[in-house]
Order: C-alpha cells, then sequence, then structure tokens
C-alpha cells in the first residue's frame, strides 16, 4: 500500500475541496476561532481568488468557502514563497472581502474573512515558531482590534521538523500536511487515531486513482520542478529581488500594502 502526498494539487483539493467534513474539521481546530464560535457547516464558493503570476502559476492551490455565520475561509497550499505572495494573500483576502456588499449595501452586512495559507517553505528564519497569526490592531493598544480579516502562515517544514508529541488534532492535521511524502508505504499510527485523518489517509491512498489521474498527479510535480528551478536559478544569479519585482507587477490591480501586528495566542 503507497500513499500520494497530500500537498499536491490534486490530492490537496480532493481533501479539502470535495470533502467539507475535512474541511471542516481542519479549519475549527488549526484556526484560532472565538470560544462558542466553531464552523458547523460550509458552502464551497468558486475558486476564483488565484494570483495571476506567471511565473508561478502551479505552486498555488486554494480552497474558498463560508460557513454558516457567513465568515469566509480561503486555504491555500504554497508550494514556494516570495515576498510578494504575501501581498497575494492580502490582495485576496481583501478582495473577498468587499465582494460581500452589493453597491448601496450597508458596511454591517459585511463578515469576517480568514486566510490560512500552508507554505511548505520556511520564510520566517528568525524565529522557530512555524504558526504566524496576524490580524489588524491598534499599534499602541494592540488588545483593541479592527475585525474583518485575519491571516495565518504556517510553515510546514518546520513543523515536520519537531517530534511532535502532542496530540491535539490541529497539531496532528499539520503534521499530516507536512510529514507525508510521494510513495510513502505507511503512515504513522498517530494520523489514524482521528476519523478525519483516517478518511483524509484513505483518499490518500494510490489504489484510490486511476491511471490517468496518476499522470496528472505526476506532471504537477514535474511543473513544480520547473517552477522551483527558475527559483532557485535566480537566487544564485542574485535576481531575488528583481524576481520578486516582476511578481509583484503580475498583479494587474493595486495592492495596498498594510502593517501588521502580530498577535500571539
Amino acid at each position: 500500500m503507497r500513499y500520494l502526498d497530500p500537498k499536491n494539487y490534486f490530492t490537496f483539493y480532493r481533501i479539502f475541496g470535495k470533502h467539507p467534513f475535512l474541511l471542516i474539521s481542519f479549519l475549527n481546530n488549526v484556526l484560532p476561532l472565538e470560544e462558542g464560535r466553531r464552523i458547523e457547516s460550509i458552502e464551497y464558493l468558486p475558486a476564483e481568488f488565484t494570483p495571476r503570476i506567471p511565473l508561478f502559476k502551479y505552486s498555488f492551490i486554494n480552497v474558498s468557502c463560508k460557513d454558516n455565520e457567513d465568515r469566509q475561509f480561503i486555504v491555500e497550499m504554497q508550494m514556494l514563497w516570495t515576498n510578494s505572495f504575501m501581498n497575494g494573500v492580502l490582495f485576496n483576502a481583501s478582495k473577498a472581502f468587499i465582494k460581500q456588499l452589493e453597491k448601496g449595501e450597508q458596511y454591517e452586512l459585511l463578515q469576517p474573512v480568514y486566510a490560512v495559507s500552508l507554505v511548505n517553505q520556511n520564510f520566517d528564519l528568525e524565529t522557530d515558531a512555524y504558526f504566524h497569526h496576524y490580524k489588524i490592531v491598534n499599534i499602541e493598544m494592540p488588545d483593541k482590534l479592527m475585525t474583518g480579516l485575519e491571516f495565518v502562515f504556517i510553515e510546514l517544514p518546520k513543523v515536520k521538523a519537531r517530534n511532535l508529541k502532542d496530540r491535539a488534532l490541529g497539531v496532528l492535521w499539520l503534521g499530516f500536511m507536512a510529514e507525508i511524502k510521494d510513495l510513502d508505504e505507511s503512515i504513522s499510527a498517530k494520523f489514524l487515531e482521528h476519523k478525519e485523518l483516517k478518511e483524509a489517509s484513505d483518499i490518500l491512498m494510490e489504489s484510490a486513482f486511476n491511471s490517468a489521474e496518476l499522470e496528472s498527479y505526476d506532471r504537477y510535480w514535474d511543473s513544480i520542478s520547473v517552477e522551483k528551478t527558475i527559483w532557485y536559478d535566480a537566487r544564485k544569479e542574485g535576481k531575488v529581488e528583481e524576481r520578486d519585482e516582476i511578481v509583484g507587477r503580475a498583479y494587474k490591480e493595486p495592492i495596498i500594502n498594510l502593517k501588521f501586528r502580530t498577535v500571539s495566542e
């Protein structure tokens, strides 16, 4: 028995884009939601919030939904990272927030938007923390918040590097995404202790995919390899800043840069 990698486009979408029960479990256990405000049901939304970045069009996957309280959630898997992608996350979440209202409607109808980004590269080398939660806060009085947009960035390599003894379901979900590799012949027993992760594990079995799907799965990795080559060649040639500038210009609409302070949970 062999398993596929959950970070691949096809497996990620099959787990979270086809099984609302699994997406609800992931969000409820990973997001720092307020007490008493767990997600009870979701409705999938069109996946229109995708970055228009020609150089990195395959490295990004997302699933969008809204819950029973009309809160919106954008869950994405980011295989490669540049500084410009944080602007992309901000842009997509802001766009989702704005599009809630028709012209002339009251602002009080707006509901929060949460952007959750699983990143397959380490981008914050100044800390060992892998979970980064951002809110819009008053700089002088951080306990005063402007509600509406929240952002969570998770560095999966840091999760994988830890010996995770915590059996909390949220931690296990992140370990599941970080640790399982392409064609692993077994999955850690810790991922089979919860029915949600057991179901997600079954979805990853190679035997659950037909030959055409497996071919598409492999082609996705080929596309990622090409984009990684572009990435590392740019680094070797000292063109990282130039590359990031090109990526930033790929967004046709203007991006508003805001400063955030991390709110420690």
